[in-house]
Formats: structure tokens, sequence, C-alpha cells
């Protein structure tokens, strides 16, 4: 149970206690004629962007090709930003429901990861499809990278206030003046944290669950880019480590917040979360026994630079009598062209003695 007491703060005021920190962060970064730029706005670009610059690095090594995978990709970015909007708004449907014009306004927040990669991998498959793109190594990519978009990403909840957790007494425990309002406002006069069994004091700090996600999410990216280069065995697996990875630590922190997504008492995050660690620990295992017994002609992998090589390894060991073959054949082929020449300089011979008899006849 948390004990650090904390005064009133302002509005644009955030505080870490036992790290000695106190900011005031204005959550609009600036203003352009009468539009204000929200630095959640400026956040999730930045992550898209960097995310972008990486996957571009590692396309030919995945034997992609870039302008087709560019394709990809900004679908992909399209179908995500569509996707994570359209999650958050019929999830909170009672907030929207008769204001059609505030769907549409992300510039403050409202976006849903899991309605994001959904999103993503639906407009992004159909991409590939028509560029031809092979999906699979594409999803490895794919994956890293969204590790690092979500990971600065996550900071824009941090300009917002928001996607924060229940009261802690953690060393990374934080508060704001925001964050004070909305338990103020919203804890007496619901019945949410009460089926969930959460307390929640306005006076006292509370999870930085966005932290979490965003420390979570950069190690990721850090240790499935070197477990790409040296030990990726087949197409797609790193993808399905990205979900496991994911999903592991979105159940874990969806325990903590305080506003989760839910229907009725359900947690829809944390369902989901649970849910795709299962379905890629069975496939991990399932294809990882499949690619061991089949061994280098296993065509699964066929798209990776090793799985290239070891299949050449494989034909060059398959086919080991050909040179034998190819040395007759090319004895038989010098033979016809020996038979070919003598022909050939036969009735170049006979050529001009024939000329010579009809010019004597004529004579």
């Amino acid at each position: 149970m948390a004990t650090e007491t904390i005064g009133t703060l302002d509005y644009n005021e955030i505080v870490f206690p036992k790290l000695g920190i106190d900011l005031h962060v204005n959550s609009t970064a600036f203003s352009i004629g009468g539009l204000d730029i929200q630095w959640y706005g400026i956040l999730i670009t930045l992550g898209l962007v960097l995310a972008m610059i990486y996957a571009f690095t590692q396309v030919k090594k995945y034997g992609l090709n870039p302008d087709r995978v560019l394709d990809c990709i900004i679908g992909g970015i399209i179908g995500g930003v569509v996707g994570a909007r359209a999650y958050y708004v019929l999830l909170n449907w009672s907030d929207y429901a008769g204001n059609w014009k505030s769907i549409f306004n992300i510039r403050g927040g409202g976006l849903a990861i899991y309605g994001g990669i959904i999103g993503s991998l639906l407009v992004g498959f159909l991409v590939a499809k028509i560029r031809k793109v092979k999906f699979l190594p594409l999803l490895d990519i794919v994956g890293i990278g969204f590790l690092l978009g979500q990971g600065i990403g996550r900071w824009g909840n941090f300009f917002n206030q928001e996607a924060f957790g229940c009261n802690t007494d953690s060393l990374f425990g934080m508060s704001g003046g925001r964050i004070q309002e909305w338990i103020t406002d919203q804890y007496p006069s619901t019945t949410y944290f009460a089926n969930f069994g959460t307390t929640l004091d306005a006076s006292q700090p509370v999870h930085p669950c966005f932290l979490y996600e965003s420390l979570w999410c950069l190690l990721g990216f850090v240790l499935l880019a070197i477990f790409a280069k040296k030990i990726r065995r087949y197409d797609g697996q790193i993808f399905l480590i990205y979900i496991c990875w994911y999903g592991a630590e979105r159940a874990v922190v969806e325990s903590l917040r305080t506003d989760s997504l839910v229907i009725g008492n359900v947690r829809v995050s944390q369902i989901l979360a649970i849910t795709c660690v299962v379905i890629s620990i069975i496939l991990q295992i399932a294809i990882g026994t499949k690619v061991k017994r089949m061994g280098v002609d296993y065509r699964m992998y066929k798209d990776t630079n090793e799985s290239k090589q070891m299949l050449a390894e494989y034909e060059a060991a398959k086919f080991v009598k050909e040179p034998e073959d190819d040395t007759n054949k090319d004895t038989a082929s010098t033979d016809e062209v020996a038979e070919t020449d003598t022909t050939d300089s036969s009735e170049s011979d006979e050529t001009p003695a024939e000329t010579d008899t009809n010019q004597t006849e004529k004579e």
C-alpha cells in the first residue's frame, strides 16, 4: 500500500517523489495558427519514422525488394492508425455516439495498440499480396520495428498524463495534476475500480504503466534485433517472439492500469495478451520441431540468407555426380562440332571444283 502523500499539483505538473523529479509539462508542443500540435502525435510519428528507418536497413538482408516493401509499410501505417482508432472508439462507443467529429480527432490520444496491430497486419497483408512481397520475412522486420515504435510512442502517454496504474510506493511511483483530477472525478462515481479490487487515492503516487511498457519494448527491440542476426531459423520466427514478448508484458501491466478497455468485468487487452502468448508459444514449438526434423530441405525459411546458402549446399550435395555427366556431355558436344566442321569443309572443297567444271563446259 502506498504511503507517500502528495499535495495538490498544478494541472501540467508531473512528479516522481522518490526520484526527486518535479516537471511542468504541457501536452501541447506548439501551435500553428489555431492548430495545436500535441506531443502525443509527435512521438507516435517519431516512433513510426524510426521503425521505418530500421526496416529499410534490413529489407535486403531478408531478400525483399525495398520499393515494394515501402508500399506495404505505407499501407500498414494507414491501416494501423485506422485500426487503432476504430478499436478504441468501438470499445468506448458511449463517449462518441452522436458526436461524429470527435471520432476523427486523434491529436490528443485515443488509440488502442491492439487495434493498430490488427489494422496494420490486415492492410499490410493485402498490399504484400498485390505487390508480391513474401509476408513472413516482412513480418519479422515489422515485429522488431513495432517494438521500437511502441517504446517511443508510449511517451505520448507521459505528456497526456494517462495510461497510469493504481497506487504504489515503488521507486518509480508518479503523480500529476491531471492524474489527480481524473482520480478525484472518476473514482467516487464508478464501480469499475471496486470490480477489480483497485484502490485509488489522489494524494498518493501511481504506477507509471507507460514507462514500464516503454522500457520493456525498447529492451525487446535490442534483443530481437540481435536474435534476428544470430539465430533466426525460419520466416515468421521473430514475429512470433515479438507477439510473445509484448503479450507477456501487456498481460502483467494491464492488471495495474486504471483505464483499461473493459467489457463487463473483463479487461479486453489482458485477455488478448494472454491469448497471443499461448498461441505464439504453441506455434514456436510446432514450427521449431518441424524445422529441426526437416533440416535444410525445409522450405519454410527459404527466403532468409542463411537458408538460401543451406539450400544451395543441399542441392550441390544432391547432384554430386553431375560434373561427370557434364564431362560426357561436353565430349559428345565436341564430337558433334568436329563432325559438323568436317562436313562443312567437304562441302566447301567441292564447290570450287564444280564451278571449274561448269566453266569448262561453257567454254
